[in-house]
């Protein structure tokens, strides 16, 4: 005589089959992840993968202090892998202050995050990672020409300019009012006004 309770423990088995199968997905798919997480920080040391997305883009001025602090680490790891993988000299990367440069920081960044996105997917054909390569080159001569300056000698030298971001320059500019706002006054300073032309009889 069959038992009430069979259709239950059938039920119960086949469940647990399948969850079995997912534990074992799981498990692939954290395999896997190191490799993805290693595009993002190669090299490992000084920080692992951190939760964000491949590819997820990075705002540092946005962040708060606790996600910056999260996130550098992976980061400079990254960046030190990069320098040595790709044999950069402190002509093309000063070693002595690149993160002194927030104009470097940022194009790393780009770098960064592109490498994380362009080696992630195991579906993609190929392309991604070639057009990576071509925006490492592109970026390296960016970095040692537009923004380095003195800096490829060995010692950060800070460029000498005029920072934008002052407080009577900005008050200026937001006095002055975005263009077309009002008509320019004449030399007395003050606008004469334009007589309408006769009416036709």
């Amino acid at each position: 005589m069959p038992d009430a309770f069979d259709p239950l423990f059938d039920e119960l088995a086949s469940i647990n089959a399948e969850l079995a199968s997912i534990a074992v997905r799981l498990a692939t798919l954290e395999e896997r992840q190191p490799a993805a997480g290693g595009a993002a920080g190669e090299g490992g040391a000084g920080g692992g993968p951190s939760d964000r997305a491949a590819g997820a883009p990075v705002l540092w001025r946005s962040m708060s202090a606790e996600q910056r602090v999260a996130l550098w680490p992976e980061f400079v790891a990254w960046v030190v892998w990069l320098a040595d993988a790709y044999e950069l000299t402190t002509e093309q990367l000063p070693r002595q202050c690149w993160w002194q440069h927030a104009s470097v920081v940022e194009e790393l960044t780009a770098l960064w995050t592109s490498h994380s996105s362009a080696y992630a997917s195991e579906e993609d054909v190929g392309a991604s990672p070639y057009l990576w390569q071509d925006a490492l080159a592109r970026a390296i001569e960016r970095i040692n020409r537009n923004w380095l300056g003195g800096c490829v000698n060995g010692f950060h030298e800070p460029k000498s300019r005029i920072a934008f971001a002052d407080a009577a320059y900005r008050t200026g500019l937001l006095e002055a009012g975005p263009p077309g706002e009002a008509e320019p006054p004449d030399s007395a300073g003050t606008v004469e006004p334009v007589e309408p032309p006769p009416a036709a009889s």
